[in-house]
Parts: structure tokens; C-alpha cells; sequence
């Protein structure tokens, strides 16, 4: 009789539903899209912090001095860089979520073009600003 069972169980391991999981799928822009969007939510909560801490300088004086030569340095240009770029790539994809949510673009072809229209509206725009903010 345990025999009988230890069978029964075993079929059922075999015919049990499997979850899928990350290691199953082939990267997709809409995926990788997603996932950056997320990290760059998570971005925006360090860079509001920098924001912040500048703002927080300016209005008080104490500090400024430091805040605005850390921003004028190469890694705090990189830091204000990375966080305009965060900034409108969530935008950019929240537009996204918007199309998505008055029902629109959910065919294979318009994902694509929605995913790579986000990324590059991100990188354009990104660029124009710190291009228009360096000759100005």
C-alpha cells in the first residue's frame, strides 16, 4: 500500500502546475522597460533626498557652499544626470501606463513602439536638458 501512495505522489509531482519564472523568459524590451521603470521610482527617492539637501542649503546658508561645489563637481553632475534621467523615464513610462490604461497599445507592435518611444523620449529629452542648462 505505501508503494501505491509513494507512485500516487510522484505523478502528481510530475503533473503539478510549474510558476513561471524569470529564468523561463527571453529578456523583452517591454520586460526590461518594466524593471526600469521600477528602479527609477527607487532612483527618485535617493535623488529627491540630493534635491532636498540643496534646497535645505539654499534656504539656510549653512552648507551652500559645499552643496553647490558638490553639484558643480563631475559626480554630482552625474548624480543631477542620473536623476533627471529617472525622472523622465518614470514619466515618460507612467505615460505609457497611462495609453495602457485608457486601453490602447497593448498589441505586440504598439508595446514595442510604446517601450522604445520611452526610452529614447527619455534620453532625448534628458540631454536637451543638461545640453540647454551647460550653454546657457
Amino acid at each position: 500500500m505505501a508503494g501505491i501512495e509513494a507512485k500516487q505522489g510522484q505523478d502528481i509531482e510530475l503533473r503539478r502546475p510549474l510558476s513561471p519564472h524569470l529564468s523561463i523568459y527571453r529578456p523583452m524590451l517591454t520586460m526590461v522597460m518594466s524593471i526600469a521603470h521600477r528602479i527609477s521610482g527607487i532612483a527618485l527617492y535617493v535623488g529627491t533626498l540630493f534635491l532636498v539637501w540643496y534646497l535645505l542649503a539654499a534656504a539656510t546658508g549653512a552648507g551652500f557652499t559645499f552643496a553647490s561645489w558638490f553639484f558643480g563637481s563631475f559626480i554630482g553632475q552625474l548624480v543631477l544626470f542620473g536623476f533627471a534621467f529617472a525622472l523622465l523615464l518614470h514619466f515618460f513610462g507612467g505615460i505609457r501606463h497611462l495609453i495602457w490604461d485608457a486601453g490602447y497599445g497593448f498589441d505586440k507592435e504598439w508595446r514595442e513602439y510604446l517601450a522604445v518611444g520611452t526610452l529614447a523620449a527619455s534620453v532625448v529629452t534628458t540631454l536637451i536638458i543638461f545640453i540647454a542648462a551647460h550653454l546657457g
